[in-house]
């Protein structure tokens, strides 16, 4: 098996295919196989839980508390007429977990409890060390836990807990060290369309796993949904390890003219640099890194209201019934991954025409992911009940944040690209805590208010903050490279001390 795997392998390297894009397609995978696997649980949850047994618990506790059980179907005048065709819960669907909504709220938020812990420790490692290894770390701690799934459900809700947050430990150090392996993989004339290729693999992991997971639950149950993609997902370890190196340096069988355009175009030739110390006090005082990040996590509240509540108003004020539907559900992420391609490959058009430099490309990028979504939660929140404007708006204030890719998820690398995995480790961090933000600020207003006015506040309050987002990076981010860069660089045999000329530069400012 290993002599064929060989020859494959030689057949490959035989071919035209260049192995940047052998790495940007499997970097890609990478993304759809951990996004995939983080929401199938949010599918197969639906069937996993026994919702009559929890229908009949609430009734007794509200029997036995003298407590009114509001209808909510009752409340048109707090939400829209209900649905002619909307889909009622199948209780042939049951499943055998008696898990009422605050222990399902804390299984599906185990994950970023989990996520958030490591995307520094990931960057860092990524960078000392082999970022290949960190990310086939990455998708292996997450394949193998998806496996275990049915047998922690099986035992507890508790082991499920475990289970996903170990998942988000090793999902949090992906994106840094996919940003490391970028940074030695994509040349600049290249930069926006790699960088979108490989992230757009969160839109496709998601466009691919919701409607997988139903047809897989439905037709099979709810235990196949996480054998068969954790299956499929262990096919891409042995492709890694097989394809993929840390940089063209690395890489025994690469072409000698793709080796030759790396050389000319990339610093070093894209080889991995010494391990070099991290100048901590010049990133805590660089504008545009501060710009960055702010950005990020504005952007992230923005995303996370997308992906987790609008799903909610739809359901609650709209009264439209998608869970039925995962097909349509995947319909805004598969918008995203188009839109990622061709934007892209517009702004390395323009910019390799010289119409536009790179920093105009970060911000109208930044612009686009920012503005056009604003705008689209202001019109869903003003579309009333009107169901397919809605659904159009959702769709396009999901694909507009595709320009992200192509703005604050590549800026990390221009600012340093030799701290690339440490900075987006960082504001990644950042960026993570609107996920925790976003449930509790809607669940605030909307609690026992579930009305078009209180969401009216949660989507207004929302496109105010993209628009921070884009005012902050529109007037302080960069994309030149800041000079605490090279601050400990002396060559390739660099061991940490740094240059007299960059230290008193670093002392002056540490900004551009």
């Amino acid at each position: 098996m290993f002599i064929r795997s060989q020859h494959f392998v030689l057949i490959y390297s035989t071919a035209c295919l260049p192995a940047r894009y052998v790495f940007t397609f499997l970097a890609s995978a990478s993304l759809a196989i951990i996004y995939g696997l983080k929401v199938n649980l949010s599918v197969a949850i639906v069937v996993m839980v026994n919702s009559t047994a929890l229908s009949e618990m609430a009734l007794t506790y509200d029997s036995h508390n003298n407590d009114t059980h509001l209808n909510e179907s009752s409340n048109s005048e707090f939400a829209c007429p209900a649905n002619a065709n909307t889909n009622q819960t199948d209780s042939s669907q049951d499943g055998p977990f008696a898990w009422p909504e605050p222990i399902q709220g804390l299984i599906l938020g185990a994950y970023f409890w989990g996520y958030i812990v490591t995307q520094i420790p990931g960057g860092r490692m990524a960078e000392m060390f082999s970022a290949k290894w960190v990310v086939w770390a990455s998708v292996f701690v997450n394949v193998l836990f998806t496996l275990l799934t049915p047998v922690a459900a099986n035992i507890s809700y508790i082991a499920v807990l475990v289970v996903r947050f170990i998942e988000g430990l090793g999902a949090g150090v992906s994106m840094p060290a996919l940003q490391v392996l970028l940074s030695k993989w994509a040349p600049p004339n290249e930069r926006n369309k790699i960088s979108s290729l490989v992230y757009a693999g969160m839109s496709l992991g998601t466009v691919i796993a919701l409607p997988f997971s139903g047809i897989l639950a439905e037709k099979i149950g709810w235990e196949s949904v996480f054998y068969v993609q954790g299956g499929l997902g262990s096919i891409w370890c042995i492709l890694w390890i097989l394809l993929v190196f840390d940089s063209p340096k690395d890489h025994p069988r690469i072409h000698p003219a793709e080796r030759d355009l790396f050389e000319k175009c990339m610093e070093n030739g894209g080889a991995k640099r010494p391990n070099l110390p991290v100048p901590w006090k010049a990133i805590a005082t660089s504008v545009p890194f501060w710009a960055l990040l702010v950005a990020h996590m504005c952007n992230n509240f923005g995303w996370y209201m997308l992906l987790v509540e609008l799903p909610t108003y739809m359901k609650h004020i709209l009264r439209f019934n998608i869970g039925k539907n995962s097909l349509l559900s995947a319909v805004p992420y598969l918008c995203l991954w188009v839109f990622s391609i061709i934007w892209s490959n517009l702004m390395d058009y323009s910019k390799n025409k010289k119409w536009i430099n790179t920093t105009t490309v970060r911000k109208l990028s930044t612009a686009v992911a920012s503005l056009l979504p604003a705008l689209c939660f202001i019109g869903v929140s003003l579309a009333g009940c009107d169901r397919i404007t809605a659904i159009v708006l959702m769709s396009l204030g999901t694909m507009f944040m595709a320009a992200m890719y192509c703005g604050i998820l590549a800026n990390p690398t221009d600012l340093a690209s030799n701290y690339a995995g440490t900075l987006l480790a960082l504001t990644n961090t950042a960026a993570t805590i609107p996920g925790f933000i976003v449930p509790v600020f809607v669940g605030a207003l909307t609690h026992g208010n579930q009305t078009v006015n209180s969401w009216q506040i949660v989507f207004f309050t929302t496109a105010a903050i993209l628009l921070v987002e884009l005012i902050v990076f529109t007037l302080f981010s960069s994309a030149e490279e800041q000079p605490w860069n090279q601050a400990y660089t002396t060559g390739a045999g660099a061991k940490g001390r740094p240059r007299a000329a960059e230290t008193k530069q670093l002392n002056k400012r540490t900004s551009v």
